[in-house]
């Protein structure tokens, strides 16, 4: 039976290789880098360090570049600029500086359509990259054409930060558990993101909160669940990834097989 997959946020607190090591032991599958911080060189030495530690344990940890897409960083929060070019200069930029240590997966921000995959896919292929796409969930727009935007991509992520401010807050939930049920049926894995245990960014103990929202997202059909600040800069990495595992293996036990994405 295929596990569910953990993706773990490559930052500050976990960007040494013993680290990245014991994130892997402790249930880590795919590492992810997110474009909105860090430099060109801070984030090809976490990609090569992410290889050494999957070297280091006999484990491959497929990695996510995860673009910045539209968005207009404001100090440690952001705004999104609705009509800008989905593929930014930026994201152009990014993937060319990466695309020699070939990511396996490419996360597209803001995506509204199938057409925003297609040109991010022409700038892959000029930059001679090999990786794949997953298309995140972000605005209203892409619920729209969210069954083409299914068809073009290799992986969809729910990111619910942005996604919860578009859209009404009470329908999340269940806008979640349709878009999770839509890639079931298409064969598409699907990742649920953002804030699934920010009660271990500071804690070494779970919310019963938190508990809960990493077991419902399996039993709605996720493929993975992924940590963002709380791997990236949170205070017990290893912990998070270690209580993440925990949750989804047992709520793993409740459900058939999901889309796995490697």
């Amino acid at each position: 039976m295929q596990p569910i997959q953990i993706i773990a946020t490559i930052g500050p607190a976990t960007q040494e290789i013993s680290t990245i090591q014991a994130l892997i032991e402790s249930g880590m599958s795919l590492a992810r880098l997110n474009f909105s911080w860090g430099t060109h060189p801070e984030h090809r030495r976490f990609i090569e360090n992410v290889r050494a530690a999957g070297r280091a344990t006999g484990v491959t940890i497929p990695i996510i570049q995860d673009l910045s897409g539209p968005r207009v960083q404001e100090g440690v929060s952001h705004t999104f600029n609705n009509d800008a070019t989905v593929v930014t200069d930026k994201d152009i930029a990014d993937v060319r500086a990466m695309a020699d240590l070939q990511p396996e997966y490419v996360a597209l921000s803001f995506v509204k359509d199938a057409q925003d995959i297609a040109v991010l896919r022409a700038e892959l292929i000029h930059a001679k990259s090999k990786s794949k796409i997953i298309a995140k969930i972000e605005r209203p727009e892409a619920l729209t054409h969210l069954d083409e935007i299914i068809a073009a991509v290799d992986g969809v992520m729910i990111a619910r930060g942005d996604l919860g401010d578009a859209i009404p807050f009470e329908t999340l939930p269940f806008v979640k558990k349709d878009i999770l049920k839509r890639c079931n049926h298409a064969s598409v894995p699907a990742i649920v993101a953002t804030d699934m245990l920010t009660s271990m960014i500071d804690s070494e103990h779970p919310s019963r909160a938190d508990v809960s929202d990493i077991a419902h997202a399996v039993l709605d059909g996720a493929s993975g669940t992924m940590l963002s600040n709380e791997t990236a800069v949170g205070k017990n990495p290893v912990a998070a990834v270690t209580v993440m595992r925990k949750v989804v293996d047992e709520a793993k036990r409740h459900v058939g097989t999901q889309v796995a994405f490697f």
